[in-house]
């Protein structure tokens, strides 16, 4: 029986994905600037305006302010709109006040943490800012459901280091045996998991190929609750 059981945050119980396409949405349609970009062609420069902007502010580059700034600079000149950083920090600020209004999660988040939580201890393993996290589980009505959170701002590693995996385990009071870990990210929750002994869970709700079929247990979805807690569980 899974002693702890770990969870990624961001678009495992919490919906990054769908929350940040909608706050796009809104968005884009205050800004006339970008009214001609094809909403496909913006969703990717704003995915990967955010991956470089975000890897920096959790390794200590940037602060909150700078990388909101940064990321809104980089997403319109990459639309061919440039604007000065007072611009983009206003655009930063208004983003992230729709996001906020939009956040939603994955369905059945809390529904799973409730039945896994009445046989284990729960944390999660994010590589994101600590209060940052909390305050979405809050929003998410999840903060009472977990008894760690554990976060790469907190420990200084970044996942896949073994090392914040680790600091979950001492966290949860358990061994790596005795943990299972639920993840969207192949690489940095699957792997990173594996890396440090723990059963590791892929969430793929998108149905992408595996990288290793048949290698570790992959559902699609965090229902029906009873299945997937007892997966975790029970390893089956």
């Amino acid at each position: 029986m899974t002693r702890l059981a770990l969870f990624d945050l961001d678009d495992t119980l919490f919906d990054h994905t769908g929350t940040a396409a909608a706050t796009l949405a809104a968005w884009r349609a205050e800004v006339p600037a970008l009214a001609d970009v094809p909403f496909d062609r913006l969703r990717a420069v704003y995915h990967e305006a955010l991956e470089a902007t975000h890897a920096e502010l959790i390794r200590g580059r940037l602060t909150v302010a700078e990388s909101r700034t940064r990321r809104m600079g980089r997403v319109f000149a990459a639309c061919g709109a440039p604007v000065d950083d007072p611009q983009a920090a206003a655009a930063g600020q208004r983003f992230r006040e729709l996001y906020q209004g939009l956040r939603r999660p994955v369905s059945g988040a809390r529904e799973l943490l409730a039945a896994v939580r009445a046989h284990a201890r729960v944390a999660i393993v994010s590589n994101n800012l600590h209060a940052e996290q909390w305050d979405k589980l809050r929003h998410l009505g999840c903060a009472d459901l977990i008894d760690a959170l554990v976060t790469s701002e907190e420990t200084g590693y970044v996942k896949p280091d073994p090392r914040i995996f680790a600091a979950a385990l001492a966290a949860g009071d358990a061994t790596p045996a005795q943990a299972v870990m639920l993840g969207d990210a192949w690489e940095i929750d699957i792997v990173g998991a594996q890396a440090a002994g723990i059963r590791p869970v892929w969430l793929n709700r998108a149905g992408q190929p595996c990288p290793a079929p048949g290698a570790v247990a992959e559902i699609r979805a965090l229902e029906p609750t009873a299945d997937v807690a007892r997966l975790l569980l029970e390893g089956q």
